[in-house]
């Protein structure tokens, strides 16, 4: 009967986290989703040829750390 009681206790605590995601975690997402936007917004706006490579490689990079939160 106590493990009965113990798993649900267990299962509802691993639920309670699954709807509250770590703060931290969704800052950092938050973040990279902003440093995304603006390194696009200068790649649109950058005409030179060094600076746009390195545009490019922040997006990728970003994108390759987005990715690892999905």
């Amino acid at each position: 009967m106590e493990s009965q009681i113990e798993a649900a206790d267990t299962s509802d605590q691993e639920s309670s986290h699954a709807d509250n995601p770590d703060p931290e975690r969704m800052r950092r997402h938050q973040a990279l989703l902003l440093s995304r936007s603006r390194v696009l917004q200068q790649l649109e706006l950058s005409q030179h040829p060094r600076h746009r490579e390195m545009l490019n490689q922040a997006l990728a990079d970003l994108e390759a750390q987005l990715a690892g939160f999905n």
